[in-house]
């Protein structure tokens, strides 16, 4: 009997047991995970998903979903999904989901997250798409299975299917005199010979006016664990016979080994050293000899290093490496209105402006991760990732497996940001572990996170438009050099548009990012826009507000305004070295505006944001104090790469490769921040992960103008000192 058959079947599983069971054997099959779940009935449902097929998680067409939702003998639901935890708190709304289609308490819902043995792929946990796509099939199949126990109890008691109703993990009649438990129901298996069945398009989910979970500020339901400790992140796995790896890394980018001298590592004790090719690995007993190995045959190693350009230089190369033919972003790029060079030619007035955006690191808590494990031909990976299926992919290619014989679990992780989509700790895992015949964790070290990730991309944006006599836009031409068409139409009303993206060949490696290219967009965006404002001589936010016709934008931006009571303000004569600023943006299907007031230090060159307001709207809110905390956390984060954040590099190797001398934000940066929530209850939920980051930058860069008088037309915002 397996490691699951042996859990009792009266035990409560909670999430730690889920864990170490996902842990404790190398190849459960989805079969061998349910039995841990106890006897009971699975709901199978069929919906549309998405599936990750590469490494960056492309999305391909609909599957069947199986296997979606277990109901216990002991009442206790578990739902199963592939999207993971990062932090965001999805494991917490995925639960409010379930509990409240089933009608039961959140803590008799359990989640089986990011298996590929065990869970249905529902995509990448990437672009805000958990809240509007995977949580209504969640909700769908959750229903599915709460009508299915309905009808099973109708059929036992011979009751008519309209006076029953579900309430509290049970089955009640209309009466009051009879009910039954979701346990006892699937216990029967007479009546549960077809709790099997597909979800269908006619299957209701609870109206939003009904939400008795939904909409409600549940604590995140993992936070015990993660405070005491309890919790083991990919970083702290463990199997029997381990060892800890390392990865011999080339001395600058694009470098290739020439030459190598093994023997002082193989000399080493307990070291066992693995080489493929180019890839050379050391694994040991500890993390120290592993990377002592390491140490000692690189300095054996030699490398053929091509040129490579430098951070100081880096704008300019941008522009010099465009690449012809590649004008469109793969995101569509928004079509061209009217015509942009008439519109200019009619102008009073022409205003340009360039943006620089520089590559900043995502540098999450956790760096990247992976413990790899071989038996019987297939590979079983314990690793943090936002897209399992994407690194399950990536696994069986690299290692010329069948998908079959490749395996992918992620335990809740310690942080993502949208810089955890590649599998490559993955895959360096599994060949050290292959070559060394026995499992093997890999750990990267902080300077290996900050030089080997992918960054968030830079860019060179530069921006014309015209003003009639009236102040009014006329025309409006944005291009975009290689930071991406995320969020690069603009939301205001102008008659002659044309906007471009440009790909260019990065000296980095780069991708996702949160928010993507909306961040650099908007940040360009927004301080191009006080810019117009002061020429046509009017407030940045009459300005805005004179151009804006997208309802759910204006009234954001009001609110915000409005709650930092922007006008009295305004007018009020500010201290020496204090200015506030305002932006506003839509990205992901929601909306935020942010006002902020700012102090300038001339002489040392500092920033330091002082308040922040910010207003957001993000359809029906599912849970305030979740929302509340990624807002939060978006402000916090997006100060970073607005003040300070910037990746340096020279001769092809990373200068500021540590968080001493990358300086992300910490506590005593921290400002006042108020967050304002516009709940719409009347339309469709979106996600809040990501929008809320766009408007700092631009806010902060707006307030700047006004302390000084100087513009600020760079992430990270540069005073001159």
């Amino acid at each position: 009997m397996t490691t699951h058959a042996r859990i009792r079947e009266d035990d409560a599983v909670d999430h730690a047991v889920l864990e170490s069971c996902q842990a404790d054997r190398l190849d459960p099959s989805r079969r061998e995970v349910l039995q841990v779940l106890g006897v009971g009935l699975l709901v199978s449902v069929a919906d549309e998903v998405f599936t990750g097929e590469s490494a960056m998680g492309q999305m391909r067409g609909a599957v069947k979903v199986s296997d979606r939702l277990h109901v216990g003998a002991d009442g206790i639901v578990t739902v199963m999904t592939g999207k993971v935890e990062v932090g965001q708190g999805s494991r917490t709304e995925i639960t409010q989901a379930a509990a409240e289609e089933l009608r039961v308490a959140v803590d008799r819902v359990r989640l089986v997250m990011g298996d590929t043995d065990a869970t249905p792929d529902d995509g990448i946990t990437a672009g805000s798409r958990t809240t509007p796509s995977t949580i209504p099939a969640i909700r769908k199949g959750a229903a599915a299975a709460r009508e299915a126990l309905i009808d099973l109890a109708g059929r036992g008691w011979k009751a008519d299917r309209g006076s029953l109703t579900a309430r509290d993990g049970k089955v009640i009649d209309a009466a009051g005199k009879r009910e039954i438990g979701y346990g006892a129901l699937v216990a029967d298996k007479a009546l549960a010979k077809d709790f099997d069945r597909r979800i269908d398009d006619g299957v209701s989910v609870t109206r939003v006016e009904e939400w008795r979970v939904l909409g409600t500020p549940v604590p995140r339901i993992d936070a015990v664990r993660l405070v005491t400790g309890a919790h083991r992140y990919p970083s702290d796995m463990t199997r029997p016979g381990m060892l800890y790896g390392a990865v011999l890394r080339g001395r600058s980018y694009g470098a290739t080994l020439k030459s190598i001298d093994l023997a002082p590592a193989r000399a080493m004790e307990g070291v066992r050293v693995v080489r493929d090719g180019g890839f050379v690995g050391c694994a040991a007993p500890t993390s120290m000899r592993a990377r002592a190995a390491v140490e000692a045959i690189g300095k054996t190693a030699q490398w053929e290093r091509p040129a490579h350009p430098s951070s100081k230089e880096l704008f300019a190369y941008l522009k010099a490496h465009a690449r012809s033919g590649e004008s469109r972003s793969r995101r569509r790029a928004p079509r061209p209105i009217g015509s942009v060079k008439a519109g200019l030619a009619s102008a009073k007035q022409a205003v340009r402006a360039a943006y620089q955006i520089s590559y900043i690191a995502h540098a999450p808590l956790e760096p990247r991760a992976a413990l790899a494990e071989w038996g019987e031909g297939k590979v079983t990976v314990w690793t943090g990732s936002q897209a399992p299926f994407g690194v399950h992919g990536e696994l069986a290619r690299v290692l010329g497996l069948s998908r079959r014989n490749v395996r992918v679990i992620v335990p809740d992780t310690g942080g993502g940001f949208g810089g955890k989509h590649s599998g490559e700790v993955a895959v360096e895992a599994a060949r050290i572990a292959k070559g060394a015949g026995c499992p093997v964790l890999l750990r990267w070290t902080r300077e290996e996170e900050f030089t080997w990730a992918y960054f968030r991309p830079a860019g060179l944006i530069e921006i014309e438009a015209g003003l009639d006599g009236a102040g009014r836009l006329v025309a409006w031409d944005f291009v975009n050099y290689n930071s991406g068409g995320a969020g690069i139409g603009t939301p205001y009303d102008i008659v002659n548009v044309s906007t471009r993206h440009v790909s260019c060949d990065s000296p980095l490696r780069q991708g996702s990012y949160r928010a993507l290219a909306a961040t650099a967009n908007n940040f360009a965006r927004e301080a191009f826009m006080d810019e117009l404002a002061y020429e046509a001589k009017v407030s940045p936010l009459e300005f805005r507000l004179k151009h804006l016709k997208k309802d759910r934008l204006r009234a954001v931006l009001e609110a915000a305004a409005r709650r930092f009571d922007w006008d009295r303000r305004a007018r009020e004569k500010r201290a020496p070295g204090r200015g506030i600023g305002l932006s506003c943006g839509t990205e992901k299907g929601s909306y935020t505006a942010a006002c902020v007031e700012v102090e300038v230090d001339r002489e040392k060159g500092r920033v330091r944001v002082l308040e922040v307001c910010e207003a957001f709207e993000c359809g029906a809110i599912m849970n305030p104090a979740n929302l509340r905390s990624q807002v939060e956390g978006c402000i916090i984060m997006g100060m970073g790469g607005a003040l300070r954040e910037a990746i340096e590099f020279e001769g092809g190797r990373i200068t500021n490769a540590a968080f001493s001398r990358y300086p992300v934000p910490r506590f005593e940066d921290a400002p006042k921040i108020e967050t304002v929530f516009l709940n719409r209850r009347d339309l469709a939920s979106v996600g809040a992960g990501e929008t809320p980051i766009i408007a700092i930058a631009p806010a902060a860069a707006n307030a700047v103008f006004d302390a000084t008088g100087r513009r600020a037309r760079s992430m990270p915002i540069r005073i001159d000192v």
